[in-house]
């Protein structure tokens, strides 16, 4: 995801990968299966998972067949098992994914049914066995999905508002704002609670996806269960206690209960509370640092004249939140303009096809000078 790439370069180097190294939306490292069972499970800002098989060079639109045929597909896949391809296109040898997709599954259909008489089926839905075709000018480089769908269906979220914040870009926030669960937190327009089920899980290190029903892998013909029970265990005692407090407040209570049905499902609710109020009209408790993070409403989403909104954001963040350091996203620049304060920094992020900032705010304890005498 364009922005997090080197938040997921450190996830993967701080759980033991090796030849680590940063693309344009991609990362890329090396490790055994073990590794790749943990990555799936751990990983809080990767979308897939992909294992190289094989890379070639295409000299004309013909010799894609050849080339996957190539491949002893026995390997992968049994007759009775199911498939899919899927197929990211950046060539003039070809004009549509779909065609390529095709192409792919009829060499492989084609290899079975010479040299066993039986063939394995095609499933877009629900395959055994997702590929992941990249085709870029005249190479190409063809993988297995370990992960099967996308990581950031966690397993926890049955309940959203309208356009909810993704679970990925939603824990790559948490990572790029320092979030370690060293303090207090709130999320002051928390939705369906992506952004407090997320803080939860980074503050007591519970693995990212350790309620998905499945991935990928687990129906690969290697598969090995016990490996996966015993990395699966080791991840989970791994999990440490924390002992902050975790709020999330909103004005409207059909998105509380969304929340709170969300955290239910993350086995969370003790480390998070709910409140339905006002931001606007609140304050901060205690002297103690907070960590802020938010994803207020913008574009579509925005019920009122956005101005007046984001200054209100400004004028209570500078009024009621002492030792706090706010993090805002916001869908145009131009709005950060309104908040009334200068952020210490602003990131590039895309939100779906959004592109988006994230803004930090600074909010001390006494005036800044008083900060530094």
């Amino acid at each position: 995801m364009y922005g997090l790439e080197e938040v997921l370069a450190g996830e993967l180097r701080a759980l033991g990968a090796g030849q680590v190294r940063t693309g344009n939306r991609v990362v890329f490292f090396e490790g055994d299966k073990g590794f790749l069972y943990k990555a799936n499970l751990n990983l809080r800002t990767a979308l897939r998972i992909l294992m190289p098989i094989a890379d070639f060079r295409l000299r004309k639109a013909e010799d894609l067949y050849d080339r996957i045929q190539e491949i002893d597909w026995s390997i992968y896949l049994n007759p009775g098992m199911t498939f899919a391809v899927d197929t990211v296109l950046n060539s003039d040898l070809f004009a549509h994914s779909l065609f390529v997709s095709q192409k792919v599954k009829d060499a492989i259909v084609d290899q079975f049914r010479k040299r066993q008489g039986v063939r394995p089926s095609v499933s877009v839905s629900d395959p055994d066995l997702r590929l992941h075709l990249h085709l870029q000018d005249g190479m190409a480089h063809l993988s297995l999905d370990s992960s099967g769908g996308s990581l950031h269906l966690r397993g926890y979220r049955t309940a959203t508002n309208k356009a909810p914040l993704n679970e990925v870009l939603a824990a790559g926030i948490l990572l790029l704002s320092g979030w370690k669960g060293e303090s207090d937190f709130l999320d002051p327009m928390c939705g369906s609670g992506t952004l407090l089920t997320e803080a939860a899980m980074i503050a007591c290190n519970i693995p990212a996806n350790i309620n998905r029903q499945s991935f990928g892998f687990q129906r690969w013909k290697d598969y090995e269960e016990g490996l996966y029970k015993t990395i699966f265990d080791a991840s989970l005692n791994k999990a440490r206690e924390f002992r902050y407090q975790i709020k999330g407040i909103d004005k409207a209570p059909s998105a509380l209960q969304k929340a709170q049905e969300n955290i239910r499902n993350a086995r969370l609710s003790e480390y998070i509370s709910l409140e339905q109020a006002d931001f606007f009209k609140s304050s901060k408790a205690g002297e103690a640092p907070l960590h802020l993070v938010s994803n207020p409403p913008y574009g579509e989403r925005l019920p009122v004249e956005r101005e007046e909104f984001f200054r209100q954001w400004g004028d209570t963040l500078k009024r009621n939140y002492p030792n706090t350091q706010a993090w805002l996203l916001v869908g145009d620049p131009e709005i950060l303009k309104f908040v009334g304060l200068r952020p210490s920094r602003k990131i590039k992020l895309f939100n779906g096809g959004i592109e988006v900032r994230l803004a930090r705010y600074e909010l001390y304890a006494g005036s800044r000078k008083d900060r530094h005498n």
